[in-house]
């Protein structure tokens, strides 16, 4: 069953992500950062590129050749996941694949519009069950 962490007040959604990207890569995760959003998806691509100048962050957006080599995949799409370790949800909404991965981590930010969206998907969570954890990035 999938394991979800919801790391809460998170004031930069795309610089967090980038850190937890550059961690679960290091610790050899493979992920795939999900979004509906293509643009929200192109600049969290401009900015793995140039989020650490002693990193490199090999990733790759939907419709990319070598899509499946890739160990952090950018998409919109259920069928380039092609990573089952981590999902990184970067949307308003569950996504639909999720239960395929061991562990996904949703990010809170400290907007009400985000944690209303984000209360929904917790108690969608918990209503089936699903283990969860809550973590507060406030002073991080």
């Amino acid at each position: 069953m999938t394991r979800i962490d919801f790391h809460l007040n998170v004031t930069n959604h795309l610089h967090y992500t980038c850190r937890l990207v550059r961690k679960a890569y290091g610790s050899g995760l493979k992920m795939v950062c999900y979004s509906s959003n293509p643009a929200l998806l192109k600049e969290l691509d401009d900015l793995l590129w140039t989020f650490s100048e002693e990193d490199f962050l090999p990733h790759a957006m939907t419709g990319a050749q070598g899509l499946q080599s890739t160990p952090i995949v950018l998409t919109d799409k259920a069928e380039d996941v092609c990573h089952y370790d981590l999902l990184i949800n970067l949307d308003d909404e569950w996504p639909p694949f999720f239960s395929r991965f061991e562990r996904l981590v949703e990010i809170v930010g400290t907007e009400e519009d985000n944690k209303v969206k984000a209360r929904a998907r917790y108690k969608f969570y918990k209503d089936r069950g699903y283990p969860l954890q809550t973590f507060d990035r406030g002073n991080v």
